[in-house]
């Protein structure tokens, strides 16, 4: 967000995606109420620090750190802002005065303030609690809005990958050892991610399909979603066919490790100095291309998604619902999200940032790692993404210190071997504890391993060891 920006909006008043609060020391309940309203509708910007006149107050420097504090802490109360969201303020200068903002967007499910429904009429933050008519609509316009949120009252915990919960724990733990998740049992997790829930109009209840992508077995996935598949391909030599491919039908969790680990194995990685630590982006790069076509696409269509490698450049395409039609400007769109649920999920386990962070990361990422080129991102009915690619050849000429030294190992790799020098007892369920990988990740990071000469296997599964042959 520029100066630029925060300026041309409160130049253009409030109105449905805009509100003003002066809050210059603290956070009053129309805060949430704005913050409610605006998921139950078009979403929207918040500023802190405004009249409602345009005149710029400013927020008290003094109070900036309570009030992010506060704004966080309270969203994640329940009791406040149900179902809980995740979303922080951020800061800017603006003539000299502090402005805190937030982009809050739409929401899938119908969301309460203190146990009060709200809604945007133009400019105000509406309490529809005691209209049944215009509660009823709104209902309505959230359960056809979003196909992740389609529930299926047959399916039960026996058509889940239960194994996978243990992975996503220990990957949101890796991110914030306090999570919620931590203790929860399989039920209470899959309800407070959102997976499993009640329709309020219908009164059916159960995992929606949100659920079965991302923990669901491969037979349920394809019967719930017969449409979702991910392909990729590598085309360089033979570019009418393909040199080779990967066809993706797993869970979300599973489809991240083999969609990354394909782009990987087909892109040269390039290391740079950031900060004094050696920062893959090439990696960087992946993370986002991989989670915006597993997230940001439209599951009930039968379009199948598709990942190509070309000679010099990434291409992805994959069924949307478009907000508008041509490419985005990383400066001047308003993110919204496609698939609400799996999106705050990614979030969680460290797969996705928040909300309008990808497009900007992966624009920065671009231009470091090709040396000043850009992605091109375009909203249709098929959302495209097109990513140049560094040349083997070319030079890096940026302003970081630049490791050249390309590895011929996966990251996964790297770290598989690193684990079991120190720990050559660990079985596969430590090593995917440890790394926060998935099961399949770790046993082809395993398997190639092995076939490379790297790692061999000293006695049986059970009670054997492993040893590392190479460094």
């Amino acid at each position: 967000m520029t100066v630029e920006r925060i300026k041309g909006l409160i130049n253009n008043g409030e109105d449905y995606t805009t509100e003003f609060k002066e809050c210059t020391n603290a956070l009053g309940d129309s805060v949430y109420e704005t913050v409610c309203s605006f998921s139950n509708r078009y979403g929207g910007y918040m500023l802190l620090g405004v009249h409602d006149s345009g005149e710029i107050l400013g927020v008290n420097p003094k109070s900036v750190t309570n009030l992010k504090k506060n704004f966080v802490t309270t969203l994640n109360n329940p009791n406040k802002i149900s179902p809980t969201l995740l979303l922080s303020l951020s800061e800017i200068e603006v003539d000299g005065r502090i402005i805190l903002y937030v982009y809050i967007p739409t929401t899938s499910q119908v969301e309460f303030c203190s146990g009060r429904l709200f809604d945007r009429n133009f400019d105000s933050d509406v309490d529809i609690t005691n209209s049944g008519e215009l509660a009823a609509q709104l209902i309505s316009r959230k359960s056809g809005e979003f196909s992740e949120r389609k529930i299926f009252p047959y399916a039960t915990l026996d058509d889940l990958r239960l194994e996978l919960i243990p992975v996503a724990k220990q990957l949101a733990l890796s991110r914030n050892e306090k999570h919620p998740w931590k203790d929860m049992s399989d039920m209470e997790f899959f309800r407070s991610a959102s997976l499993y829930e009640e329709d309020k109009m219908s009164g059916k209840k159960g995992f929606n399909l949100a659920g079965i992508l991302l923990f669901g077995k491969d037979e349920v996935i394809q019967s719930c979603a017969p449409g979702y598949v991910t392909d990729c391909l590598l085309r360089r030599d033979n570019i009418d066919r393909y040199d080779d491919r990967v066809i993706v039908e797993n869970n979300l969790i599973e489809a991240y490790d083999k969609i990354f680990e394909f782009i990987e194995k087909h892109t040269l990685d390039r290391f740079f100095i950031i900060g004094n630590q050696s920062v893959s982006i090439r990696s960087r790069i992946a993370r986002e291309i991989v989670s915006n076509i597993l997230v940001h696409r439209e599951f009930s269509s039968t379009y199948r998604a598709r990942v190509v490698i070309g000679r010099d450049k990434i291409t992805t395409d994959n069924w949307s619902r478009p907000q508008f039609q041509g490419r985005i400007d990383p400066n001047e769109f308003t993110p919204r999200s496609k698939n609400p649920i799996l999106a705050k999920f990614f979030v969680n386990i460290g797969r996705a940032d928040e909300l309008g962070s990808g497009v900007r990361n992966l624009y920065e990422y671009t231009r470091i790692y090709t040396n000043g080129g850009e992605p091109e991102l375009v909203e249709g009915d098929v959302f495209k993404t097109i990513v140049p690619l560094a040349s083997e050849n070319g030079s890096l000429k940026v302003d970081l210190k630049v490791d050249q030294q390309t590895l011929t190992r996966t990251i996964t790799e790297d770290e598989v071997v690193d684990l079991l020098k120190t720990n050559p007892e660990a079985t596969l369920q430590d090593v995917v504890i440890a790394t926060g990988k998935t099961v399949y990740a770790i046993k082809t990071a395993v398997k190639n391993l092995q076939l490379a000469g790297v790692l061999c296997r000293d006695g049986s599964k059970k009670k054997g060891r492993w040893v590392v042959l190479k460094p």
